[in-house]
């Protein structure tokens, strides 16, 4: 599923605070490199149905076992082992025996003792890595474990390792035998070791998303293999928030086109981005915050929510939003199914421009039924004129004044909004009173 740079950044996948992005979210990682492949899998939303099932397998699949996860192997672990490999050391006896081992230890102190120490870790590693094939191993593994677990046996299937897995807890080792055991994974064990740290990586960037989906009790969504867009969902909420409000959504084909009023602060963006996140999450493989979803795949998501005008070229807002809408017009324009998302539109113009900009853009829009739109807008007066199109669903979120006070209850509602509270919030804050004295 293709999502550009700015959809990534509209749904804060990722962020520059690290803390406010649904990467931090659902990282549950326990080594870089397993962070390093989190990031490349939430980067590479799917396409093929059959590829998301089989991920979705996987996932429930590393749920079952998550708590039982060989603890032999930490981050420091792997660390020692690439340590190993970059540092230059004198070289190792080619036959150690307890003469040439006692001389290497006595002239070579410094390298006998990192050869040691990194001996140790290979052996937890190793030890590690057989304990987590065995810990995954099962009739009903989806094809892509299995595969893995078939390959990481084969990395561990030579005499030395098997010496190495069968020393159990032993880590005393004669300075003969450390050496013997060193120079084999130096010069013959190389790239299976990396083969290998890249599996476990691997592994744990899936297990992270396992974790996230225990953590949170995130649901797999059902997939319907259709040729046409839905998305069907209940209870959906925004990952991100501590106590989020669930929404239930519904976009197929006849009403492809979800128009979305509410004051400002009374939650459209947060609804907007809760979708086009669930969605995004759905298309890697994992669960989604909802009690249950179905959707079909989707070819793109495309989002305008957060369009910044661009002093460096001269270009302003209004002209930003207008390019960002005859793009996702030119890339939607292709037959493939799309869900767009689009946030207050025409923001950067005046209201008698923007009313007939973007009556004009949703008549056009809403012609296209290969894909399924969500659209928010703070001019309620157009949603009169479209109430005459069947595919056009009209929700808003209601607003109450209650002593003065502004009272969201986030609560998506049938209908078009027609709160005018601007005035309100500026005289609650104390603006009005401010400028009065002036």
């Amino acid at each position: 599923m293709q999502a550009d740079k700015t959809t990534i950044q509209d749904l804060s996948l990722f962020h520059s605070e690290e803390e406010l992005s649904v990467f931090h979210h659902l990282d549950f990682t326990r080594s870089i490199g397993g962070k390093e492949w989190l990031r490349v899998l939430l980067q590479h939303p799917l396409h093929d149905i059959n590829e998301i099932r089989e991920t979705q397998l996987l996932l429930q699949k590393l749920m079952q076992v998550y708590n039982n996860w060989p603890p032999i192997i930490s981050n420091g672990t792997i660390m020692v082992i690439e340590r190993f490999y970059e540092t230059a050391v004198n070289d190792i006896p080619a036959h150690a025996n307890v003469t040439n081992s006692f001389l290497y230890k006595l002239f070579n102190g410094p390298d006998y003792a990192l050869v040691r120490y990194s001996v140790r870790h290979f052996i937890d590693f190793v030890q590690g890595m057989q304990q987590l094939a065995q810990l995954l191993s099962g009739e009903d593994n989806p094809p892509i474990l299995e595969k893995t677990l078939n390959r990481i046996k084969e990395l561990l299937n030579s005499e030395m390792v098997q010496t190495m897995t069968a020393l159990g807890t032993k880590r005393d080792l004669a300075p003969a035998r450390v050496l013997y055991l060193a120079r084999y994974l130096r010069h013959y064990f190389k790239n299976q070791a990396r083969e290998l740290i890249d599996i476990y990586s691997k592994l744990d960037a899936y297990s992270s998303l396992s974790g996230a989906c225990l953590e949170y009790k995130y649901s797999f969504p059902a997939f319907i293999d259709s040729e046409v867009p839905t998305i069907s969902a209940t209870d959906l909420y925004h990952p991100l928030l501590e106590t989020p409000v669930a929404y239930n959504v519904s976009l197929v084909q006849d009403q492809n086109f979800l128009f979305l009023t509410g004051a400002n602060m009374a939650g459209k963006s947060t609804f907007i981005k809760a979708v086009g996140v669930s969605v995004y999450l759905a298309h890697i493989g994992m669960g989604v915050p909802a009690s249950s979803m179905k959707l079909s795949t989707f070819d793109g998501l495309l989002s305008n929510i957060q369009v910044v005008d661009n002093i460096i070229k001269g270009e302003s807002y209004f002209f930003n939003e207008v390019q960002r809408i005859r793009k996702t017009i030119e890339k939607i324009n292709d037959g493939k199914k799309w869900l767009i998302l689009i946030d207050e539109l025409f923001k950067g113009t005046n209201v008698q421009d923007a009313m007939k900009c973007s009556t004009a853009v949703i008549e056009g829009l809403r012609k296209m039924k290969n894909a399924l739109f969500i659209l928010s807008t703070h001019l309620y007066e157009i949603g009169e004129a479209l109430e005459k199109y069947p595919n056009i669903q009209f929700r808003y979120f209601e607003t109450q004044v209650q002593d003065d006070q502004l009272v969201f209850n986030y609560q998506l509602k049938e209908g078009i909004s027609n709160d005018r509270l601007g005035f309100l919030i500026l005289r609650k804050e104390g603006v009005v009173a401010m400028l009065e004295k002036l």
